[in-house]
């Protein structure tokens, strides 16, 4: 899978990413791509087109980000992007970020478009966990459940009782992945986080940690889920080809690419024709 927001909200890449769409280096229709975070108005977050610097940085070996999920709204969506997208030749999961009212709506509104699945997305570490609270997270997506017609796939952060939320939505959701770790958690020391300008500007933290530097913890996290039973874990953070079979040692039944678009968006197209090689 392909992480929200690594591949914009159709799939095909952003700017800078659909000229490698277009020579065959990123090949989206290996995957099944998670769109970018929708929710039910438009969000300005934090991204500014013209300057993305200022709220996603590349560290090492990963990235850090305080998007504060920017998007048009899922109207937008619906009408622009939607209508035109062939499902059947790229697989595509929706997801979709609010209370537990307008996560109903957004379910029902995309449940005229062929998405193999629909994300709900709880865990965003620039948002100050709207849905943080446990019991608040399970009836949301049992809600969702009610009204979609899709699989439901919960996405979740390391710093929420995750055991606790994938128990009470066994029998529901079809599977579990997770989010970015926030800077705090990763960076225990007090190390400022390159966004500090904006954390100090609107708040909420350093912003969302991807990549190797959150393995630890997004792995330690994948082990227990596994081990728990209650859902398919979808196992996040890989940066090289091992990881792909270490989350899977792990327990994951799939295995999502995120930071890695950033930093080589080729890779992940690399790293699947070859275990499909490795596999005959």
């Amino acid at each position: 899978m392909v992480a929200s927001g690594a591949l914009a909200f159709d799939g095909q890449g952003w700017p800078w990413e659909r000229p490698l769409v277009r020579l065959g280096l990123i090949k989206p229709e290996l995957c099944t791509v998670v769109i970018k975070s929708l929710t039910r108005q438009p969000r300005v977050g934090n991204l500014k087109w013209w300057k993305p610097w200022t709220c996603v940085r590349l560290i090492p070996g990963g990235s850090v980000n305080k998007i504060g999920l920017t998007n048009p709204g899922i109207e937008w969506w619906c009408h622009k992007i939607g209508p035109r997208l062939d499902f059947q030749k790229f697989p595509l999961a929706g997801s979709i970020f609010s209370d537990q009212k307008e996560l109903v709506e957004m379910a029902e509104m995309l449940n005229r478009f062929d998405l193999v699945a629909l994300e709900v997305n709880v865990s965003c570490p620039n948002t100050g966990h709207r849905l943080e609270m446990t019991e608040m997270v399970v009836e949301s997506v049992k809600a969702v459940k009610r009204f979609s017609r899709h699989p439901v796939i919960v996405k979740v952060s390391v710093d929420q009782d995750y055991l606790a939320i994938a128990r009470g939505l066994a029998g529901i959701a079809e599977a579990i992945s997770l989010n970015s770790a926030p800077w705090k958690t990763v960076f225990t020391k007090g190390e400022r986080s390159p966004l500090w300008p904006l954390e100090r500007q609107v708040g909420g933290g350093g912003g969302g940690v991807s990549g190797k530097p959150a393995q630890k913890h997004n792995w330690r996290a994948v082990e227990a889920l596994a081990s728990q039973g209650s859902l398919s874990v979808i196992g996040p953070s890989i940066m090289e080809f091992k990881d792909m079979e270490h989350v899977r040692n792990l327990g994951a039944k799939a295995v999502s690419f995120g930071a890695i678009h950033l930093r080589t968006p080729w890779r992940p197209t690399t790293f699947i024709e070859r275990e499909r090689a490795r596999l005959g």
